[in-house]
């Protein structure tokens, strides 16, 4: 037997409704929020993601699924929804768009690390983006998304937020962070090192546990915001508070992808595990340009769609459960079974969910179905049904039965929502 490749996830017919339910919590949140579906392919151009991403990261240095296509050309599965956002945004025009272009997405992304619970190597996310506004109040509104997506899933998180500056103050920063790490650098690990000279700053996101006690002491990046950033930083906290979203400036969050700037965030979690973020992000103001467009600020988060399941899960959140039948139409015989079959076909094209035998059942067995798959209603037709044009149609919860016209069970289920 060929079994599934480690990493990945079937989603059987019990538990699509789970997945449905987080995709249309998604939806509703976009649409209040005036923002677009997009869809980009699931492999790119492996220079977008090098370019996009960072060269220094986790992403592009360990974990990426890239191969070589039957022309030669380095492709990549995507690993995150944004860099293939921004290519989108810059190879169909959008620029010339009214600002800000305010877009969504529900994608499959694909990362080769370790699975673990709420983890996987194929796993989806629900992101946003919203391209050509600079303003604090679109950081805001970035986050007010987020939070709003999370509260309509009923899950508890908190709120986590920071400012990586700018190229400006990030480079006294670096240049603080070289001479907090030089004495320790022998006792780190060699990506550490590495990243020491190319991108100090990625340091503080080493999840080796050897090198946490020298990254926790490091200086904090709000002390060196040069005064625009601060300005930045201040509106947004200001917004937030005005609006009574709660949260707490973490000066540790450097995010994982080397395209941030200012603004970066992340919904926490203490019910799924160690890492416990399920849905992070921040401003991106560089990436457009360093993809080779004119410069443009963006924004966007993106929310773990298997981690927010395994969160309301673990917090016993509730699920709306799988849509169930209105009606089962049984029939009591070969002749009766056709015409069950054309009466459930006329009810599901006027919108009623209704269910009838394929099986070729007893009348008993059909009964016992129609109550496992939850229907509302069963109705049976025998010859003598037919003759009079009526059935009984037996409301399954409490046994009550009711005369309807055969060509009147649609109006009859109307009437009875």
């Amino acid at each position: 037997m060929i079994n599934i490749p480690k990493g990945t996830k079937d989603v059987l017919p019990s538990q699509s409704h789970k997945w449905q339910f987080i995709e249309d919590c998604a939806r509703s949140t976009a649409r209040v929020y005036g923002l677009r579906e997009i869809r980009t392919p699931v492999f790119e151009h492996t220079e977008l993601f090098r370019r996009g991403v960072g060269e220094t990261t986790d992403v592009v240095n360990k974990e990426m699924y890239t191969f070589e296509d039957k022309g030669g050309r380095s492709m990549t599965l995507k690993p995150e929804g944004t860099a293939g956002a921004a290519r989108l945004f810059i190879e169909n025009g959008l620029a010339s768009s009214p600002m800000p272009v305010k877009t969504f997405y529900i994608t499959p992304a694909f990362r080769y690390e370790r699975p673990q619970a709420g983890r996987l190597r194929e796993f989806h996310q629900f992101g946003i983006e919203v391209f050509g506004s600079a303003s604090c109040r679109t950081d805001a509104e970035v986050i007010f998304a987020a939070s709003a997506f999370l509260k309509s899933l009923k899950v508890g998180t908190r709120l986590e937020l920071n400012s990586i500056g700018c190229k400006t103050c990030r480079a006294e920063y670096n240049r603080a962070l070289k001479e907090y790490f030089a004495p320790h650098l022998s006792e780190m690990c060699d990506t550490c090192r590495s990243r020491y000279e190319k991108n100090p700053l990625r340091m503080l996101d080493c999840k080796e546990e050897g090198c946490k006690k020298f990254t926790s002491g490091a200086p904090a990046i709000t002390d060196y915001l040069c005064g625009e950033c601060f300005a930045h930083f201040e509106g947004v906290k200001k917004l937030l508070n005005e609006n009574a979203v709660e949260f707490t400036v973490n000066p540790r969050i450097v995010r994982g992808l080397d395209y941030y700037s200012r603004t970066v965030f992340e919904f926490v979690s203490d019910q799924i595990g160690a890492q416990g973020t399920v849905c992070g992000g921040g401003r991106y103001d560089g990436l457009l340009e360093e993809l080779g467009a004119n410069p443009l600020p963006a924004i966007g988060f993106a929310a773990g769609i298997e981690r927010l399941m395994l969160l309301m899960e673990n917090s016993g959140c509730p699920f709306p459960e799988p849509e169930k039948p209105r009606i089962y139409i049984a029939g009591m015989d070969e002749n009766t079974r056709f015409e069950a079959f054309k009466i459930t076909q006329e009810l599901r094209t006027k919108g009623i969910y209704a269910e009838t035998d394929l099986m070729e059942r007893s009348v008993k067995a059909q009964f016992k179905y129609a109550d496992k798959l939850g229907a509302e209603y069963v109705a049976v037709i025998g010859q003598t049904e037919l003759s009079d044009g009526a059935v009984n149609v037996k409301k399954m919860s409490d046994g009550t039965q009711s005369s309807v016209k055969i060509t009147e069970i649609y109006t009859y289920l109307s009437k009875n929502q």
